[in-house]
């Protein structure tokens, strides 16, 4: 749970890890999603090189509003980094992303990760572009409690 703007916003976060087994479940949870957040591991190049696969997955089966996010992780482990950050900046700028690096194990900017996710998906309700009242947007009701 958040708070923007004094409206308190749930998150409901499935993790599938990245892993292709998962790929057809995945699929699934795009629709009616508010927000995804595209997660690769900075000390592993493959993680970052199969981001466009990922991407083209939550564009297909999302709708248009919803906010994805790319997040590289592994902040903490600058000596065993494997992605510039520069590249990380770059995708998300040629492909419309909010980006930042976080660690998991430090914590750092993982609640500013979620936080800005929260951020877009509210903007985007009070603005219209998601619609609460839709029934066939079962998780767009659980993200968000008016």
């Amino acid at each position: 749970m958040l708070n923007i703007d004094d409206k308190p916003i749930k998150l409901q976060i499935w993790d599938t890890a990245g892993q292709e087994s998962f790929r057809s479940i995945t699929r699934s949870y795009y629709r009616g999603a508010a927000g995804a957040l595209l997660v690769y591991d900075i000390t592993r190049r493959d993680t970052f090189d199969h981001l466009a696969t990922w991407l083209e997955d939550a564009r297909k089966h999302s709708n248009s509003s919803t906010i994805i996010i790319l997040i590289g992780n592994k902040s903490d482990l600058e000596a065993k980094r494997a992605v510039a950050k520069e590249e990380g900046e770059a995708f998300a700028r040629d492909n419309g992303l909010f980006f930042i690096e976080t660690s998991a194990k430090t914590a750092s900017n993982v609640e500013e990760a979620f936080y800005k996710t929260a951020e877009n998906i509210y903007e985007k309700i009070q603005n219209g572009s998601i619609d609460l009242t839709n029934d066939a947007s079962e998780t767009q009701s659980l993200l968000y409690n008016k």
